[in-house]
């Protein structure tokens, strides 16, 4: 997408909030793959938006590192997938773990940048998170957000991605058993509610913020919340709409959940507390979450 197209779709925000209180985030894909990527961040800076990427680091080199710094960056997620064979299994790059270590190096190393590093758990590197947690507090990493992957995307039939319950528990008492020990900061991500363990795996309890605090504006135009719900959810398209508009009037299905009561959220008894779980986890039949830790968690124990 020209950036001057996300950008004029943007700026009405301006008239409606202080664009110093939104955040731009450039993920993909891969932002580091666009040549404009610099001058894109300091544009959105001199309008006042804070902004930042989610990046393999694949491409993150020492000069490209001062150059999104001098553009304004303020903060950076970095994707670390396991120890080196297992992340560059996931990535299926033999260079991906060194490249994206490199780039760690380098944002660590810069005082006042937000950063954190992301983890997608599966299989294959669950048996490894201890020795993963050693490696990034070697590192002098401050901050850990742990994910699942749900069964979506090349994850769906692939039984090397998605956790059993049992490893789901493991997941959980890993995270409850790190953030005891205040070496790093580990959370496991807002991608759904955990019950028994809300709270204890992270700051907050469970709120999907798809609609609500998130919006996005997908590579076609479209008009979506969070970037990882299912593509029925788009609620319009910068191409042929005003994307305050859209955002102000056409989120009623992420701000009104009722919808979700239906398949195994039907008759549960913690629907309250999850509201019908995170809007990733619904596809374009929205008949059933696909994927519900907390019941897998139950199933376990």
């Amino acid at each position: 997408m020209p950036f001057g197209d996300f950008l004029r779709a943007i700026l009405p925000i301006k008239q409606q909030y202080n664009s110093d209180d939104i955040t731009v985030v450039i993920t993909g894909g891969e932002p580091l793959l666009r040549n404009d990527l610099v001058l894109c961040g300091k544009t959105l800076r001199e309008y006042g938006f804070r902004w930042g990427i989610v990046t393999n680091g694949y491409y993150y080199t020492p000069d490209m590192h001062a150059k999104l710094l001098a553009a304004g960056m303020g903060s950076i997620t970095i994707s670390l997938d396991g120890l080196e064979n297992t992340h560059n299994w996931l990535r299926v790059n033999k260079k991906s773990f060194e490249n994206a270590v490199k780039a760690l190096e380098l944002i660590v190393s810069s005082k006042g940048l937000a950063y954190d590093v992301v983890t997608c758990v599966n299989r294959k590197n669950i048996s490894e998170l201890s020795d993963l947690r050693d490696f990034l507090v070697s590192k002098k990493v401050k901050a850990w957000r742990l994910f699942t992957i749900a069964p979506i995307g090349r994850a769906a039939g692939n039984n090397d991605m998605v956790l059993t319950p049992g490893e789901l528990k493991q997941l959980m008492d890993f995270i409850v058993f790190s953030r005891m020990q205040h070496d790093i900061d580990v959370k496991f991500s807002c991608e759904a509610y955990v019950g028994q363990y809300e709270k204890q795996v992270r700051d907050f309890y469970f709120f999907c913020r798809a609609g609500i605090n998130i919006a996005s504006v997908l590579i076609d135009g479209s008009i979506s919340a969070c970037p990882n719900i299912n593509r029925s959810f788009v609620q319009g398209n910068i191409y042929d709409d005003h994307f305050l508009e859209v955002w102000n009037n056409r989120f009623e299905m992420m701000r009104n959940r009722n919808w979700t009561k239906t398949g195994i959220c039907l008759h549960c008894k913690e629907y309250k507390n999850c509201n019908g779980g995170a809007m990733h986890l619904w596809d374009e039949k929205k008949d059933t979450i696909l994927f519900c830790i907390n019941k897998m968690l139950n199933e376990f124990i």
